[in-house]
C-alpha cells in the first residue's frame, strides 16, 4: 500500500473519502462550497476539510484553484478516482430480461451512460416489475427500470422517486392483441394468456377485456406463448410486440389494441422509467447529476438499427 493510500485510512483520510462522494456532483470549472460549508455538512473542523482536499489533490482526484474573492474553483475532476475513493461500490440496476433488441439497446445505453458519469455499473435481470421494485425496497439494487405506466402506480404507493423518464418507445415499441387464427375475439369463454408478474401486461389485458366475466385467464410467460397457441390451449393475449416478433407461429394474428386503450396509455406504456429509493440511495445520489441520458437513447437507437452490437 503506498503512502497516499495509507493516509486515506486516517481521520483526514476518512473525511477525504466522504468529500469524494460530495464532489461527484460538482461540475468542472464551477465554484466549490466554502470550507466551512463542507465542514458543517461532514461534521468536522475546517482544518480537516482543508487536509481532505489536499489528499484528494495528491491522489489525482481533483485539481482546484483559488480565485481571490470569487472563491475556490474545481478545475478538474477524475470521477473514476473520486468514485473509488468514496467507497460507494458498484451501482446495481434491475431491468427486464433482455428478450428484445430494444431491451438490449436500453441496457447498453444505461451501462455506457453510468460509466461515463464515473460509476461502476452492473445490471441484474429480473422478470416482473413488482419483483424488481421489491428488490429496490429491500436495498438489493439501487435502480429499477420499468415502464412509466407501471412506475406511476408504484410511485403513488411506495417511498420511491422518479429518476428519469426516457421518453416514448424506449421501453417497448407497442403492445398488440394476439389472437389464434380463426378465433372470434368476442366468443364466450375466451382463454386469455396473462403474465401476472408483469404490471404492464396485467393492466393492459384487464383494460382490453374489461367488462367480460366469461374470460378464462391462463397464467403464462413469454417463453410459453408459441407452444400454447400451437397446442390450442390459449385463444388470445395482450403482449409486447418487441418480444413476440418472429417468435410466434403462422396461426397467430396480431391485431391493434382499441383506440381508447392506446390513446390513454401508449406514451406512458412505451416509455422507460428509472426509479430509485426516496431515501438512502447514496450511490445513485452521487452520480445522477452527472448522467447524460441522451447517451442512453442514442445508443439504444443504434442497437435497434443494427449499427452497434449490444454490450451490457
Amino acid at each position: 500500500m503506498n503512502s497516499v493510500d495509507e493516509r486515506f485510512l486516517t481521520r483526514n483520510g476518512l473525511a477525504a473519502r466522504q468529500l469524494a462522494a460530495l464532489l461527484l456532483n460538482h461540475e468542472e470549472d464551477t465554484r466549490l462550497p466554502r470550507v466551512r460549508d463542507f465542514a458543517e455538512e461532514l461534521g468536522v473542523g475546517n482544518g480537516t476539510v482543508q487536509a481532505a482536499l489536499q489528499l484528494l489533490e495528491e491522489a489525482g482526484a481533483i485539481e482546484t484553484v483559488a480565485r481571490g474573492h470569487l472563491g475556490t474553483f474545481l478545475v478538474r475532476a477524475d470521477r473514476t478516482i473520486l468514485w473509488r475513493l468514496s467507497g460507494l461500490g458498484t451501482l446495481l440496476a434491475a431491468m427486464p430480461l433482455p428478450y428484445s433488441r430494444r431491451y438490449e439497446g436500453l441496457a447498453t445505453g444505461l451501462r455506457t451512460a453510468f460509466e461515463g458519469a464515473g460509476a461502476p455499473f452492473a445490471i441484474t435481470f429480473m422478470r416482473g416489475a413488482a419483483t424488481r421494485v421489491e428488490a429496490l425496497l429491500e436495498s438489493k439494487v439501487d435502480l429499477v427500470v420499468l415502464s412509466r405506466f407501471a412506475a406511476d402506480r408504484f410511485l403513488d404507493e411506495l417511498p420511491l422517486e422518479l429518476v428519469a423518464d426516457l421518453g416514448p418507445a424506449t421501453y417497448v415499441g407497442a403492445h398488440g392483441l394476439l389472437l389464434r387464427h380463426g378465433v372470434d375475439p368476442e366468443a364466450p369463454g375466451l382463454r386469455v394468456a396473462i403474465d401476472s408478474a408483469s404490471e404492464d401486461l396485467r393492466m393492459l389485458a384487464a383494460r382490453a377485456f374489461a367488462g367480460r366475466d366469461d374470460i378464462q385467464w391462463v397464467e403464462a410467460s413469454y417463453m410459453q406463448l408459441r407452444d400454447l397457441f400451437a397446442r390450442g390451449e390459449v385463444d388470445a393475449t395482450v403482449w409486447n410486440l418487441d418480444e413476440v416478433q418472429d417468435h410466434l407461429g403462422p396461426d397467430v394474428d396480431v391485431l391493434p389494441l382499441g383506440d381508447d386503450i392506446t390513446r390513454d396509455l401508449s406514451l406512458r406504456n412505451s416509455s422507460a422509467a428509472l426509479i430509485g429509493r426516496a431515501q438512502g440511495a447514496a450511490a445513485l445520489s452521487a452520480v445522477r447529476d452527472g448522467l447524460d441520458l441522451s447517451v442512453v437513447t442514442d445508443l439504444q437507437g443504434e442497437v435497434l438499427r443494427g449499427e452497434r452490437m449490444p454490450s451490457y
